[in-house]
């Protein structure tokens, strides 16, 4: 592991001891694999974040934890690390513990662990659980504070919350896909990848609402608990369309939308409207090749600068601004892609 820091600031990045992180970096043994790779994505972490690790000055740790696909994690670990200079002159450094499924205990475990460690701050996307409200509770009694990001937590300690309104985000994608269906027939499929995630209910509860008002007469039909894992959610969508030949369209408030596509191409059937969340890789290319018909986007940067800044201001680091309010909800389509995204094909 060839690397230019001083052991401490790997400890640092890693939350491991330092005599750990020396036993790891000289092979001495008495380690486990999962130790190294802590070691190992700790250097990584370190190399993106240079800029800030060669900043003198107070350094504030904020803590990245997240259950959620590797999709978007990449893409909040992008976001983040992109919107880190932007702090200055407070200095800011990240640690990631994300997880693509995970039981709460071990949630709890990640929580608890901070809490004896300590942290600047937790950023926090998890399942609404009693066992890991009452993390937050502890890591907020021990001075840490939390902000939930994307899902909430509305019975915890946490601080605040940053992401949109997602009850208004599942009623936009219903008049959407209304307006867009009209007066064809057929049942709309919804998928979330857990019912524990707040955020992803509230989004369905938004859409039904809205659906049950423009047209009580179209179905709907759930698909949950894949996790937003393509396997799981191929086999879940698959299995939904065997056992009704009258779904025509699609409101994915959770992920995993090139599995529910593969699940529509393998029986031969077409989706007419495709209404799907945040632009990751998969949905960019997926909208590009028009296998989508819009995605409900926020500015995943804005949010992480925003989270950060709460945090900051829980430290003193910045002036109270008074509270925060939901991130602006975007519709996007083939041909108003945001800046950075790549330009959409151009039509046959």
């Amino acid at each position: 592991m060839r690397h230019p820091y001083p052991i401490r600031e790997i400890a640092r990045q890693s939350g491991l001891s330092t005599a750990t992180v020396d036993r790891v970096l000289n092979q001495r043994g008495n380690v486990t694999e999962s130790t190294i790779r802590e070691v190992r994505e700790a250097i990584k972490d370190l190399d993106r974040q240079q800029s800030q690790v060669r900043l003198g000055g107070r350094t504030f740790m904020v803590d990245i934890v997240m259950q959620t696909p590797e999709r978007f994690s990449t893409a909040v670990r992008d976001a983040l690390e992109a919107e880190l200079p932007s702090l200055h002159p407070a200095l800011v450094r990240s640690r990631f513990h994300f997880r693509e499924t995970c039981p709460p205990a071990e949630l709890t475990a990640i929580l608890d662990g901070i809490a004896r460690r300590g942290s600047q701050g937790v950023i926090l996307k998890a399942p609404d659980e009693p066992e890991i409200t009452a993390a937050v509770g502890r890591l907020v009694a021990a001075g840490i504070p939390v902000v939930t990001l994307v899902t909430d937590l509305p019975h915890s300690a946490r601080l605040a919350y940053v992401g949109i309104d997602n009850r208004a985000a599942g009623a936009t994608a219903a008049y959407l896909l209304g307006q867009w269906l009209g007066q064809r027939p057929g049942h709309v499929l919804t998928t979330i990848s857990r019912g524990s995630f707040r955020g992803e209910e509230e989004r369905e509860m938004g859409f039904r609402s809205a659906m049950r008002l423009a047209d009580p007469r179209r179905s709907l039909v759930e698909v949950t608990d894949s996790d937003g894992l393509d396997a799981t959610q191929h086999d879940l969508v698959l299995a939904a369309l065997q056992r009704d030949a009258d779904i025509v369209a699609v409101y994915s408030a959770g992920g995993g939308n090139q599995a529910t596509l593969d699940a529509f191409d393998a029986l031969g059937r077409e989706c007419a409207v495709f209404v799907a969340h945040d632009l990751d890789h998969d949905n960019t290319r997926l909208l590009r090749e028009r296998r989508l018909s819009a995605v409900l986007h926020h500015d995943l940067r804005q949010d992480m600068r925003r989270a950060c800044q709460i945090v900051l201001r829980a430290q003193r680091a910045l002036p109270d601004d008074g509270p925060s309010l939901p991130s602006a909800i975007q519709v996007v389509t083939p041909f108003n892609m945001p800046p950075g995204a790549p330009a959409p094909a151009p039509a046959d």
